[in-house]
């Protein structure tokens, strides 16, 4: 079994933002997979399935981005998974709009929500995909820049690395991380 989850903010206020990047994964993948995000568990709204032959559980922590260790800590514990079944989505300032970087492990950098899983499970050893969102004009509070929506002329850029975040889901599952990261990072 693996927990495929996606970073974000819950609530109306923050749908369509950079910052939910991972959240409008997780509801790419429920689509494609007829897999319905409709129960409550583990501080996340969950929907369980199946994707290339393997059981997962869909998740969108609801405990807001800096948080999302506690989440995810309740998610690996509550199935019993080790970190290396843990697939995390999450958007990246560090990585130019539309490009996509998986990775099998590795530090948590910048990202507030990565710093607080770090934290709570105690390894960097769990896959991760990352989204680039941009980094933000000069000038603009960082803060403000990841809480707004894209552009008109950045959103089909940004959409199409999420299809690839997708696709990168359905590699890891199916031939592994390796054949992920050949066929999807760029």
């Amino acid at each position: 079994m693996y927990v495929i989850a996606g970073l974000g903010n819950p609530g109306d206020k923050y749908e369509g933002t950079r910052h939910n990047a991972g959240f409008i994964v997780i509801d790419m993948l429920s689509r494609a997979y007829g897999i319905p995000l409709k129960d409550i568990k583990y501080k996340a709204v969950i929907g369980e399935g199946v994707i290339g032959g393997q059981r997962v559980v869909l998740a969108k922590p609801q405990t807001y981005m800096n948080s999302s260790g506690l989440s995810i800590l309740d998610l690996v514990c509550g199935y019993k998974i080790e970190p290396s079944n843990l697939i995390v989505i999450y958007d990246d300032i560090d990585l130019k709009l539309g490009k996509v970087r998986i990775r099998p492990s590795g530090s948590a950098g910048t990202h507030n929500g990565m710093r607080s899983i770090v934290y709570q499970l105690q390894t960097e050893d769990f896959p991760r995909i990352r989204i680039g969102i941009g980094a933000p004009p000069p000038g603009q509070d960082l803060a403000d820049y990841v809480l707004s929506p894209f552009e008109e002329e950045e959103l089909p850029i940004f959409l199409a690395a999420c299809e690839r975040a997708v696709k990168g889901v359905e590699l890891i599952l199916t031939k592994g991380i390796q054949e992920a990261m050949s066929r999807c990072n760029g």
